[in-house]
């Protein structure tokens, strides 16, 4: 029983990280997508044989692409985006002045 509660925190604890912000840069996030991605792709060709070649499936299977090749050059430019120093002190000074009103 204790084995299932560690597994329960570990997820709590990974969606927690989820929704810090950021977190879209994490190694674990960004593999999970390309899984998704992935197994989204696989579902297509799936139905690419079952529908015997079926125009429409070959066009979701386009846009799927399109959005995963959208995904991936977010993330890139958001790696390459440098912090500006000035905004992350300029954050704290906005909620001194919103405590102060």
């Amino acid at each position: 029983m204790s084995a299932s509660s560690s597994d329960g925190g570990e997820a709590l604890s990974f969606f927690g990280d989820i929704l810090k912000p950021g977190s879209s840069l994490n190694p674990t996030f960004l593999a999970i997508l390309d899984a998704a991605f992935v197994a989204l792709f696989l579902v297509f060709v799936g139905l690419a044989f079952a529908t015997s070649g079926n125009f429409h499936i070959f066009a979701l299977m386009a846009i799927e692409l399109a959005l995963w090749a959208s995904v991936k050059w977010f993330v890139n430019e958001l790696k390459n985006t440098p912090i500006p120093r000035e905004e992350q002190g300029s954050g704290e000074k906005l909620e001194e002045s919103k405590k102060d009103s």
